[in-house]
């Protein structure tokens, strides 16, 4: 079963794994909190390096960028977790400006049915003169593969941004995943700095009987760019039969709307 791992730094830190892996595990991750200076919203988590016990986890922001804090979660999975499948997509429009907002995805093997697939931001670089607007989503999911959409709208200038994705089978037990946003509280235009919601998971088809953890990724932003970028995505309390998310920012930012991709499994 997948492992559970968090790092917060301001730039790099060793991970250690809560077991020894028997060879080398893959490593999907997202941010979940995130604080910028409004100068520059420029963020990357990345895993340079990693072994069987530890990973060298980075968060880097490049000039004029300042990074106050960030948080990423790491979804780590054994090599026997065969039925995980998982990747990355950079849409680099500074590189590109025709970059696609859409690509498709093929697995490198196909599922039986139709997967379950999640995707959250491990990368966004924003200008800093316009309101911070991104989104990534999956659509148009089959057996092969998948669509992977990164989109912004309005007048956002988006540099660049990179998502992860994880597909596993859709009857997988001990595992729940959802996508929540602020906007299932109130619309963008009411804006306000908390909020939280409960999900039950005996509305769902999966049952857990020891404690569980969850992984916890933004994959949704719309912050006005007059003030700081700061969210903070994270689920409290969680139990084997509910969870509670909650998406807040705080001091003078205004958040419009954010959305994050949950994991819950034991």
């Amino acid at each position: 079963m997948p492992t559970l791992c968090e790092f917060d730094t301001k730039t790099e830190t060793i991970l250690k794994f809560p077991r020894r892996f028997v060879a080398s595990p893959r490593l999907p991750h997202g941010i979940r909190r995130l604080h910028m200076d409004k100068e520059k919203a420029i963020v990357q988590s990345t895993i340079p390096f990693f072994t069987k016990d530890w990973a060298n986890c980075h968060f880097t922001a490049w000039k004029p960028s300042a990074l106050y804090g960030g948080v990423d979660h790491v979804f780590a999975l054994a090599p026997c977790d065969l039925d995980f499948l998982t990747g990355e997509h950079l849409r680099n429009i500074w590189e590109d400006p025709h970059s696609p907002a859409s690509v498709r995805i093929d697995f490198e093997r196909p599922f039986v049915t139709p997967p379950k697939v999640v995707v959250f931001f491990n990368r966004i670089e924003f200008d800093k003169d316009h309101n911070w607007r991104v989104v990534t989503t999956a659509s148009n999911i089959d057996a092969k593969g998948f669509t992977l959409n990164i989109e912004t709208w309005s007048d956002t200038v988006l540099y660049a941004a990179q998502t992860c994705w994880i597909a596993y089978p859709e009857d997988r037990e001990r595992i729940f995943s959802t996508s929540v946003s602020t906007m299932d509280i109130r619309p963008w235009d009411r804006q306000q700095l908390e909020h939280s919601g409960e999900i039950s998971f005996t509305s769902s088809s999966v049952e857990f009987f020891k404690k569980l953890s969850a992984f916890v990724a933004l994959n949704h932003l719309d912050i006005d760019c007059k003030a700081d970028l700061r969210i903070n995505a994270y689920v409290d309390p969680i139990t084997t039969t509910r969870l509670v998310w909650h998406i807040d920012s705080w001091d003078d930012t205004v958040l419009y709307a954010a959305g994050a991709t949950i994991i819950a499994f034991n």
